[in-house]
């Protein structure tokens, strides 16, 4: 991990300062970059937006998928967190404390948009971070990579039917023309690129090529993103600046999903006996969350001021803190984890024969 990456949270901060000062100081120019769209979709943004996903996706072998079989345990108890338990959740803690308990306190106006960016930050799992954390817990990481390429496989054809269901149950109007082309601007077709672009890379200096290439643009996937975090507080900035409550309210729901999650998946792994290497990145992969795809269907969906898109950016600034956290709490509990019976007797079962 970088250190750029490790004060990911810092860079996040100053951005809040810089974007929120800026859109105070400049709010014509804000409105500007902010009427740049087309269909919807604002051209600005969409193109920070690649810079940010494409050098990830380019990170997934899909061909890892042939793998899954070896770590069946540990590639079942991800999957039904992420996709059976994150996203209906998280749902259900957005109702409960934003949509109930801190709704006196919140815009009357947002409280659905809040909900719907809270949504969309859990339906889409992590692509790209998961191999940093995974890194930390000395994680397998032929796991790790199939696991990756399993999530980003179903998200192509799952994010928008769960989003839609879940914002129909949260009383939102699903714009289902505007949802769909999200996914296929932000998934569908960052995918393909970043598959071409890294088979075109192995194909002309392999393994080598390919990292060295990731090395050099993957600054360039962070600087992004906080671009794109400097636009979205410029124009959430008038509302922060009233209200600075609001990310604190919004952060709660967030953190509640992001342990339980992790300790859920975690839990889940002990009990069917996988191997700590593969518990370790299974827990982190089920609590983190694809946060740049996030904030992007947020701001095509209900707009650059939205408080869907400032609830998605809330999850971006207390990611790297939280689950720096998680990590810890995996590497110490290792001794504890291999104490448990389900996993002494996988272990004892598949350990070679002793031969005299």
């Amino acid at each position: 991990m970088s250190r750029f990456e490790r004060f990911l949270t810092l860079w996040v901060a100053l951005c809040i300062v810089v974007g929120i000062g800026l859109g105070h100081l400049f709010p014509s120019v804000f409105q500007a970059i902010g009427g740049a769209e087309v269909a919807k979709v604002n051209l600005p943004v969409a193109v920070l937006i690649w810079l940010m996903i494409i050098p990830m996706l380019m990170k997934v072998d899909f061909g890892a998928m042939r793998q899954v079989g070896q770590h069946w345990r540990g590639i079942g108890v991800t999957l039904f967190v992420n996709w059976a338990v994150k996203p209906f959740s998280m749902a259900a803690l957005g109702a409960f404390f934003i949509g109930y308990l801190f709704r006196p306190h919140l815009p009357a106006g947002e409280i659905n948009s809040y909900i719907a960016g809270l949504i969309l930050l859990a339906a889409a799992p992590c692509t790209a971070m998961v191999f940093v954390w995974s890194n930390l817990t000395r994680g397998e990481p032929h796991f790790t990579l199939s696991q990756v390429a399993v999530n980003d496989a179903i998200m192509v054809v799952a994010f928008a039917p769960i989003v839609g269901l879940l914002l129909g149950l949260s009383a939102i109007t699903v714009p289902w023309e505007t949802l769909l082309l999200s996914v296929g601007l932000y998934i569908i077709v960052p995918v393909v690129l970043a598959q071409l672009l890294r088979r075109a890379l192995l194909k002309r200096g392999g393994k080598a090529e390919l990292q060295r290439v990731l090395a050099r643009i993957g600054p360039l996937s962070l600087t992004a993103l906080l671009a794109t975090l400097v636009l979205l507080f410029g124009f959430q900035g008038e509302q922060i600046l009233t209200q600075p409550a609001i990310i604190a309210m919004l952060a709660v729901p967030i953190l509640i999903q992001v342990y339980a999650n992790s300790a859920i998946a975690y839990l889940l792994n002990r009990a069917t006996g996988e191997a700590h290497c593969v518990a370790g990145p299974s827990a982190l992969i089920g609590a983190s969350n694809f946060f740049e795809l996030a904030v992007a269907a947020a701001i095509s969906l209900f707009g650059f001021s939205s408080g869907a898109a400032l609830a998605t950016v809330v999850g971006v600034l207390i990611e790297v803190p939280v689950m720096l956290t998680i990590v810890a709490i995996v590497n110490r509990s290792k001794r504890w984890y291999e104490r448990g019976a389900a996993v002494q007797r996988v272990a004892a079962r598949c350990a070679p024969p002793i031969t005299r």
